[in-house]
């Protein structure tokens, strides 16, 4: 009883101690070579995966479109979108940087509508709504001088930049990964591929609607991979330099392996084990969760202080997620 909702409950803790980790390593490497190691870790851990739901090590009979279409979304999502998080977590921590996640949710709808035509109902709408409030309330205090009523950002504008790119881009990245999934999709069907069938060689008998995302999260990792190690070595003249000694810092390592197991590994296995158990909607309300579980491990390994219109805002944030899902 509740499987599936305890294991929803599960990936959200597992994506808070992602974010957590991130934060020391690329505070403590840098983005590009904290993003670089961390993506070459998460392509030998979905290779692997591949090979034990696939019967192979790459994505089984993707074809031209799939492959545009979820290079594009790691494009996206990936590159640009991770860039971002991590830098947002250097300005402004990864208990901010994930509540402004929540704007992919309003991203996806908005894009879904643009790019795929899909209705937008009218709980999405004011769920945008309260989003953006929840979000509002939690970066916005008024000033101490002598106009009590002017509000200012209380947060650096570069971190809430790169924090709010960074949700934005994994919402667009979603929809663009969903228009890639269709594509991959209608090359199976196109082969009499059924979505309950499990692939030849297979050694664990999962299900084409199982191994699949897997295959399609592979091939955005591998722009994701390319795109980090391309910025790194042209917009830094120590780019490989920089990528040596991070791999030397011993504690920054085990963070990027903990936060790839966490994150691309464990989570998004288990986030698709969930959806098996659950309807979509509950599993996606419980994912977003994790801008207020990340509130109290983040005020105490990180000795933030953390005020009750935070935790108000965080709260409202992601109500108007939950939204998005009823």
């Amino acid at each position: 009883m509740f499987l599936g909702e305890l294991i929803a409950l599960f990936v959200a803790v597992s994506w808070t101690a992602t974010a957590l980790f991130a934060e020391v390593g690329s505070k403590r490497m840098g983005s590009l070579p904290f993003n670089t190691i961390r993506m070459t870790m998460s392509l030998l851990f979905l290779t692997l995966t591949l090979w034990l739901v696939m019967g192979v090590p790459y994505p089984r009979y993707a074809d031209g479109g799939t492959w545009m279409w979820l290079l594009l979304s790691g494009l996206v999502g990936y590159v640009i979108g991770d860039y971002c998080l991590m830098q947002g977590y250097i300005h402004i921590g990864s208990r901010f940087g994930q509540l402004f996640m929540t704007l992919s949710a309003p991203t996806a709808a908005i894009t879904g509508r643009i790019l795929l035509g899909e209705r937008m109902r009218t709980a999405a709408i004011i769920g945008m709504i309260i989003t953006l409030s929840g979000i509002a309330l939690s970066i916005l205090s008024k000033t101490d001088g002598t106009d009590n009523h002017k509000l200012h950002f209380k947060l650096p504008a570069k971190g809430i930049f790169y924090a709010a790119m960074a949700g934005i881009c994994q919402g667009f990245g979603l929809v663009l990964s969903k228009v890639g999934l269709t594509h991959y999709d209608a090359a199976l069907e196109a082969l009499n591929i059924a979505k309950d069938t499990v692939m030849e060689g297979a050694i664990l008998p999962l299900p084409a609607s199982i191994s699949v995302p897997f295959a399609a999260t592979t091939i955005r990792a591998y722009i994701g991979l390319i795109g980090f190690f391309l910025a790194l070595v042209l917009f830094n003249k120590d780019g490989l330099q920089q990528l040596r000694h991070a791999a030397n810092d011993r504690k920054a390592m085990w963070c990027v392996l903990a936060s790839t197991v966490f994150g691309p590994f464990i989570g998004v296995s288990a986030s698709l084990l969930a959806t098996m158990y659950t309807s979509a909607g509950i599993a996606q309300t419980l994912f977003a969760l994790t801008p207020i579980l990340i509130i109290a491990p983040a005020a105490i390994l990180f000795h933030q202080k953390v005020t009750f219109r935070e935790v108000i805002g965080a709260i409202i944030s992601v109500t108007g997620v939950c939204l998005f899902f009823v």
